[in-house]
């Protein structure tokens, strides 16, 4: 088969978040037939902070994407852990971090990584206010019907539509219809924590010097004997990206004020009041609260879950719809993008349009992109334990954590972890950096044989 009679599925992405656009992108860049289907009038995402790093930074680079992200990045060498009172408890610094896997930790507000994602989409391929209240899929095809009573149909469905996925929900409702759906993937979401998250307008460097380095300050305060903790980070254009975060489950008049069905602007009111007087770096949060448009604070659940059911028939989950992760190891984002790069290579080396080949291909994926998901999801409970936790084990993990883990273990650890680094296997792949060892990808067969019938027609 040549590279001009491969199968070319038409693809429906459901989701506009970073998972669902960078598929997009890599689709585009395979000759992929592809739309995205996004149920709000525009993409806002939340005026949070992101990190990536080089678990999905080399896919980055080979995309050409990389350059574009350091404009808007700051490297972050590491982050310092403070008491409510600002007196400094531990500092994690990443040494020989970039020696060893040749790319920095890079640390950004959301809203203009979304803007670069969107750019290398065309315009006529995102379809925005498109609700998608059914999807339907047969041996043949597989359709979405949206609010506004417009029907799609192709031949794979993508659910890259969060953590409440409407299209997880409606293959879970077909698989449980027939038997097939595993206990756990009914089960809700587990909830442990609420964040506030928001980021100023540009703030004079004058003032807070540090926004003068060309890299993130990050801080993270702990309260004591209460259920908060939060943290700040500089990002380009003079801007401090902040969060708060606070467990449930420690106080009960905690629980009853977040734990609204709605979060209204009123509910929002009561927790930057009740916020507002916690000491920063920078001052107190109400001041820099003060300094953030209200369209860039965004109040969520911090919930986590690893669904077991990935695929069913010709439809696929990716990201949050697969795998929700607390954000406390900085992994979330970076695993949603690696479900994308994977999902294509297998798109890309797909045997045929069946039903049979199709679900062959979803398999592949699953049984590539699983182990790792697992083992971030379980590193972000531990992680959220020492960094958010305020019950008394979690202080004690802290201390441990803090006063007797040798850093240089932790490396180990992180330097491990670094080797994972998927690319797309239907391109040129980027020349390996740094010192540490990466590990071995599944190559393209289909790629593979296309390279080869060039090189025969060239000689």
């Amino acid at each position: 088969m040549t590279s001009t009679d491969r199968p070319r599925p038409e693809v429906l992405i459901v989701g506009a978040g970073l998972s669902g656009l960078l598929l997009g992108i890599l689709l585009e860049r395979a000759d992929i037939p592809y739309n995205i289907y996004e149920r709000a009038p525009k993409v806002k995402p939340l005026g949070a902070i992101m990190s990536l790093n080089v678990n999905i930074l080399p896919a980055l680079e080979q995309l050409g994407l990389l350059e574009d992200l350091q404009k808007i990045s700051f490297p972050s060498p590491g982050f310092d852990i403070y008491s409510e009172e600002l007196k400094h408890i531990a500092s994690m610094r990443g040494k020989g971090y970039k020696e060893q896997v040749g790319y920095d930790i890079v640390v950004f507000a959301r809203p203009p990584m979304y803007d670069l994602l969107l750019s290398k989409i065309p315009e006529h391929k995102i379809h925005l206010n498109k609700k998608v209240t059914t999807s339907t899929q047969d041996d043949k095809k597989v359709s979405i019907t949206c609010e506004d009573g417009t029907t799609y149909t192709g031949d794979i469905l993508v659910g890259a539509d969060g953590a409440y996925s409407g299209i997880r929900q409606s293959i879970y409702n077909e698989a449980a219809e027939k038997g097939v759906l595993p206990k756990a993937d009914a089960q809700n979401l587990a909830q442990g924590y609420i964040t506030m998250v928001g980021t100023t307008d540009p703030l004079d460097a004058a003032k807070f010097p540090d926004l003068k380095d060309s890299y993130t300050h990050f801080a993270q305060m702990i309260g004591k004997g209460t259920p908060y903790t939060w943290s700040t980070f500089t990002v380009p254009g003079n801007k401090i990206c902040w969060s708060v975060q606070v467990q449930l489950g420690t106080k009960g008049a905690v629980d009853k004020l977040y734990k609204n069905a709605e979060w209204t602007p009123e509910s929002n009111e009561k927790m930057i009041e009740e916020i507002s007087n916690f000491k920063t770096p920078y001052g107190v949060l109400g001041d820099l609260i003060q300094n953030t448009p209200s369209e860039r604070i965004s109040k969520v659940a911090l919930e986590d879950k690893l669904f077991e059911t990935w695929h069913y028939g010709r439809t696929v989950l990716i990201g949050d719809a697969a795998h929700k992760l607390l954000p406390s190891a900085g992994q979330g984002a970076v695993n949603a993008m690696q479900d994308s790069v994977i999902l294509a290579n297998c798109i890309y080396d797909l045997a045929s349009l069946s039903s049979k080949d199709i679900n062959t291909a979803f398999a592949d994926y699953k049984e590539q992109r699983y182990p790792y998901a697992k083992y971030h999801f379980e590193s972000s409970k531990t992680q959220a334990k020492i960094l958010f936790g305020q019950t008394l084990l979690d202080r004690v993990i802290r201390h441990v954590a803090f006063n007797y883990l040798p850093q240089s273990l932790t490396m180990k650890e992180i330097f491990k972890s670094a080797e994972y680094q998927p690319q797309a296997t239907f391109l040129p792949l980027v020349e390996k950096r740094g010192l540490g060892k990466v590990t071995p990808q599944k190559p393209s067969k289909r790629y593979t044989e296309e390279q080869a019938q060039k090189k025969q027609v060239a000689n």
